[in-house]
């Protein structure tokens, strides 16, 4: 078996050779006369297109490097720090750790999918170690969770709202922290998972590392999806993007800056009670779509410090082509909502402006694709080398989301390769997909959350 320094080693050769390849393949770097398009030399854009088509041209290859920031982010993350880090060992024991919460907040439409994970969750916990704990359902619906003194369930009455009127799970977020529902202490510490996230023993370890060591106020760490039965093939490996901008973007910001750049997500995330308090999730209808990304910009802009905990957790893809589509919609229209809030300063959100409007311009970026062979246009080679790189560092993502995810040992060495070629076929279909949920996030209905059904497997017990 290959030592973790080994693989990273690997990994990273890997990563550069396909850099340098695409580089030499698009014509980043010109060995062979510009590549495998026209030398762009030989053509005067202001004639050959004249002067509206030119600027139309330029105007679009400018529009490519919005997403910049988050490759070399990125690019960064992946290589100094070793993706294929060794099993989480304890720095402490648990019997010493702060009380923690687990806290899981649902609509309700799924009730056995709820309850097959709390168990689930506490067998984890209690083989770990871990002690000093509770497992908290937050819902808009009874669940008829088992009685037990780890279990609490809490449901939200319809007639609550916030001083703010916050909705969706902003709001169930918000009804806990009421100083009649709450019993924590400002010292405890509360981990936010979905209805559908499974605890691992690595993810428990990490955790109370951090909540142990207690030097930052909120963590997160790597969640990945390709865990167990794999019911949407073309989904997760589409999803084998984020899982690579865990261990590069989101564990970057978090390791070096401590602080969150580039928001983060709604699970895995753990927060001190007294903090979460401070911070708040009654953010009004802006803070409601995407509550998490607000959550995080108004926590950055108010001097909390972040870090990354080490360990994953796991979650499924969406089921179907519908709900992927949905969910992309709603992160699309939720983080524009953060990035025009006024209540958030411009100096804390513009590393998310920049990457929210790379999403938001996609389809324009995309249309670079055809209109770079069609109609090429001379540019500076630093300005096509940079081009190339953002394109070669977001194909690898996929490639090595799948390295991530993937077990060889579990599915094989000749399913695992071809889950990698399958990675790299997905993606224009993964491309056409984000494309459709970033124009009907942007000319669709807004200010839905729309809930994606991930209920599957069987009973677990106790």
């Amino acid at each position: 078996m290959l030592s973790s320094k080994t693989k990273h080693y690997l990994h990273c050769t890997l990563f550069f050779t396909v850099i340098l390849f695409f580089e030499i393949f698009s014509g980043g770097l010109r060995l062979f006369n510009g590549g495998i398009f026209v030398p762009a030399s030989e053509i005067n854009p202001w004639v050959e297109y004249g002067f509206f088509g030119a600027c139309t041209l330029y105007a679009l290859r400018l529009i490519t490097f919005l997403p910049l920031p988050q490759v070399i982010f990125n690019f960064i993350g992946l290589t100094i720090y070793n993706a294929f880090p060794e099993k989480v060992s304890l720095n402490g024991s648990p019997l010493l750790a702060p009380f923690i919460c687990i806290r899981v907040v649902t609509r309700g439409d799924f009730p056995q999918l709820v309850k097959n994970n709390v168990n689930r969750n506490m067998n984890t916990c209690l083989d770990t170690g871990l002690e000093n704990f509770l497992i908290e359902v937050v819902s808009d619906k009874p669940i008829g969770l088992e009685n037990h003194r780890r279990i609490r369930e809490i449901v939200v009455p319809s007639d609550y709202r916030t001083s703010s009127g916050a909705l969706f799970k902003a709001r169930a977020l918000q009804y806990c922290l009421e100083d009649k529902i709450n019993i924590l202490s400002d010292n405890d510490w509360i981990v936010h998972l979905d209805e559908e996230t499974v605890l691992t023993e690595n993810s428990i370890r990490g955790i109370l590392n951090f909540v142990i060591d207690g030097k930052h106020h909120f963590g997160q760490g790597l969640i990945t999806y390709a865990n167990e039965e794999v019911v949407n093939w073309i989904t997760t490996l589409a999803d084998s993007f984020r899982v690579t901008d865990d261990m590069g973007k989101l564990k970057l910001q978090f390791l070096w800056f401590h602080k969150p750049l580039f928001s983060w997500k709604g699970s895995f995330v753990v927060t001190q009670l007294g903090a979460e308090k401070d911070v708040s999730f009654d953010n009004g209808l802006d803070g409601s779509i995407a509550e998490d990304c607000f959550f995080a910009m108004k926590a950055y802009s108010m001097g909390y410090s972040f870090t990354f905990i080490e360990g994953d957790m796991w979650e499924k893809s969406p089921f179907t082509l519908w709900d992927f589509i949905q969910q992309r919609k709603r992160w699309i229209q939720g983080i524009l909502l953060v990035v025009h809030s006024r209540s958030i300063p411009l100096r804390n959100k513009l590393l998310l402006s920049c990457a929210c409007y790379s999403w938001v311009t996609l389809p324009l970026s995309t249309s670079n694709i055809f209109l770079a062979s069609k109609f090429p246009i001379p540019c500076p080679p630093l300005v096509d080398f940079a081009v190339a790189f953002i394109g070669a560092v977001n194909i690898y993502m996929f490639i090595f989301g799948v390295i991530k995810s993937f077990n060889v040992y579990r599915f094989g060495l000749a399913r695992f390769f071809l889950c990698m070629f399958g990675a790299v076929v997905v993606m224009p279909f993964n491309l056409v997909i984000e494309n459709i949920a970033v124009l009907w996030g942007i000319f669709g209905q807004k200010h839905k959350f729309y809930v994606v059904n991930k209920s599957i497997g069987s009973e677990v017990t106790v």
